[in-house]
Parts: C-alpha cells; structure tokens; sequence
C-alpha cells in the first residue's frame, strides 16, 4: 500500500483512506479502512479529521460511486438477517454439543482428544468467515445454565472474530479459537456450588478458581498432542497487561500474543453475560470498560482492534434513542459507527409496536433527530432480540 497524505477537504469520491491523523477510537469510522462515496462523506469525514492518508494505489473507484436510494422493508430485512442467524446457529449448536461432549468426558477423567476440539470449533471459524455480524450476535443472544461450558464457546467466536480481523494465519486462528474453548477446562474440576452461588466469592473461593489454569493445562497436556501455544493460551489467560493477572503475574510482551487475545475476549464476554451473583451489562458499556483498560489490562492495539472487529452498537444488541424508542441494531454502517440500522420494536413509551419500523441511522433526514443515546442489557423492557430474528 502506497500511502498518500491528503487534506480533509481535498477528499474526493472513490478515494479508500487508509489512515487518519488520530486514533481510530477517537472518531465514529467504523472500520480501519474505507472508501469515500460521496461528497456528504467528504463533509462528514472533514467535522472530526484535518488530513488522512490514502493508499494512492487503490483502483477500484469505480465501483464505489454514490449509491441509488434503496427500497427497504423491515420484512425483507429481517428475511435476510433470519436467513443469517439460522445458518449461524447451525454452527454454533455444533460446536457447542461437540464441546460438551469434550468437557464431560474430561470431567469423567478421559483424556482429550484435540482433535475433536479442532474439529468441534471449525464450524465456529467458517461461520464467522460466512458471517461475524450474525455469529456475534447469536453469541449475544443465547442464553446457557452452565456459563463454563457456554463461555467457552462464546470466547472461541469473539476470537475468531478478533483474530480474523488482526489477520492471523489460518494456521494461528485455528491454536486461538481451539485454546479460547478450552480455557476454563479447568473449571469442571472445581465445587459446582462454586458457579451457582448468588453472592461474591471468598478469599478461598477465588483462590480455588484461580487454580484452573493450571488445572486446565494438565487436562490438556496428559496426552501430549497439545502444542505450547495452545497450552500457553489456556495458561496465561488470566495474565494482564501491568502484571496485575495470575497465575505468574506476566507484564507486557512476556503474554504471549495469543493469550492476550484470550484475556481481552474472555474479559468482553464474562461483562456481557449475566450470572448467578452479577448481571450481564450492555455490550456498548462492556465495550467502554475495554477502553478504559488500554494500556492497563489490556494492551491498546488489540482492544481498538476488538472495538473496531466488532461495533460499539454491535449487531443484536439492543439500544434506545434519544426519543425514548427502543431498537435492536441489524445492520453496522460502514463508515459511521455511531450510526448503524436499526429495527425499532418500542415506542417512546417502552410499549411494543404494532408494526416494525426500520430506521437508518445514517440517513440525514433521520440523523438530525434520533440517534442512539445508550446501549440496553440483553432483556430489557422485556425484549428478547432472538424472539424477533432467530
């Protein structure tokens, strides 16, 4: 890629921009990498940069000229994101009962075949390939009485996600998402009463659970077909940036990259999902937490690149707007992150609609009066996304 610097206000239609002259994090483009449409594009991208860089080489111009109005209808729209989600869940009910076969048998004391794990999560990794939006959003959407076995498998696609979007050799993919799996392995040899509990854990409770890396990699390692990457995710997931994680307390780079990945997902999805003692909060403010962490936890790079693989108003989640309506999002905007599709199912009074209406977000007869003011836990006001889309 040949970068070309470029003032804000010379950007012209079918230009892609490589680079900014911020963080990413600090502007609401969804993507590190996109194509100006449009001279309103030129306008928007000029309110929050003063020069970007362009890869002087791109030639596909032509095919991004500015787009005709489209008719749109929510029946269409939720056809497709059905059409999506089934396909989705296929593989993620997969590799879920394929997983939970694997942990019962090494709670019974059989060894692990990770072949099997391979095997079990392949699915996961061609479905986010097919689809990240609708995998992430099953992920969000479904719901497991036992969070050990259900994590697992939640981690293994945001890592797949996270991973694809860093762009790590199928090969390395693969080590991640079979280790994310299988990281808290260890868990199923610990007290059930431990995960069922209501209330916060004891000094001696939390020092048991932090025992389950080392069990996990002795699980694991007992046949001796696992790598030492595999084996080191599993181990050092735990680990944190500024030394604060366990079992060895590990800083910086001494956290192999891909237990780091491990960390960074496994910390988004345990925010998100509810349990016995805490509720689940809002994916927008789980995010917002990842933020707050770079540098500290988690290191900087890989959280923008988490945010920017996967939406600050990621597909599924539920949001309301500044008019009190409540709406799931269904559609991420290309460049404008703050500003997604979404299918409103409540009105400004928290009463369900009759009829759905599909709301772009981006459109500016639109955007000059709703806009998203907060992200919603899962089930708020009663609505349950998988009721409208799965």
């Amino acid at each position: 890629m040949r970068l070309l610097k470029v003032q804000a206000e010379n950007l012209r239609p079918g230009m892609f921009v490589a680079e900014l002259d911020r963080p990413w994090l600090e502007t609401p483009f969804t993507l590190q990498g996109f194509v100006v449409r449009d001279d309103e594009d030129v306008l928007y991208i000029g309110r929050y940069v003063d020069y970007v860089y362009i890869d002087a080489d791109y030639s596909g111009s032509n095919l991004f000229l500015p787009e005709q109005p489209k008719q749109k209808t929510v029946i269409k729209e939720r056809l497709s994101i059905k059409a999506d989600f089934e396909q989705a869940k296929s593989s993620f009910n997969s590799a879920s009962e394929s997983l939970d076969r694997v942990f019962s048998a090494l709670n019974n004391g059989a060894q692990t075949d990770i072949q099997v794990v391979r095997e079990s999560v392949q699915p996961l990794i061609d479905g986010v390939f097919k689809n990240k939006e609708a995998m992430a959003a099953l992920v969000r959407m479904k719901e497991s009485s036992d969070y050990r076995y259900q994590h697992g498998i939640s981690m293994a696609v945001w890592a797949a996600i996270l991973g694809r979007h860093i762009g790590l050799p199928i090969d390395e993919l693969e080590k991640l998402v079979v280790g994310c799996a299988m990281c808290d392995v260890g868990m199923t040899r610990l007290p059930d009463e431990i995960f069922q509990q209501s209330s916060g854990l004891t000094e001696y409770q939390r020092q048991m659970v932090e025992l389950h890396t080392r069990l996990g990699v002795q699980m694991v390692d007992e046949n001796g077909n696992a790598d030492i990457e595999l084996l080191s995710i599993i181990k050092s997931h735990h680990e944190r940036f500024d030394g604060s994680g366990y079992p060895e307390g590990l800083t910086g780079a001494d956290i192999p990259l891909l237990a780091r990945v491990a960390g960074l997902v496994d910390a988004y999805d345990a925010m998100i999902t509810p349990r016995p003692y805490a509720p689940g909060v809002s994916s927008y403010d789980a995010v917002q937490e990842l933020i707050k962490s770079k540098g500290v936890l988690f290191q900087d790079a890989l959280v923008e690149q988490f945010v920017q693989a996967i939406g600050l108003f990621p597909t599924g989640s539920l949001v309301e707007l500044n008019t009190g309506e409540v709406g799931i999002v269904v559609k991420q905007n290309e460049m404008r992150r703050l500003k997604p599709e979404v299918v409103l199912v409540l009105d400004e009074k928290k009463e369900k609609l009759a009829a759905l209406k599909l709301l772009d977000l981006a459109d500016e007869n639109v955007s000059i009066s709703q806009w998203i003011t907060n992200g919603l836990q899962a089930g708020s006001y009663g609505v349950n996304s998988e009721e409208y889309f799965i």
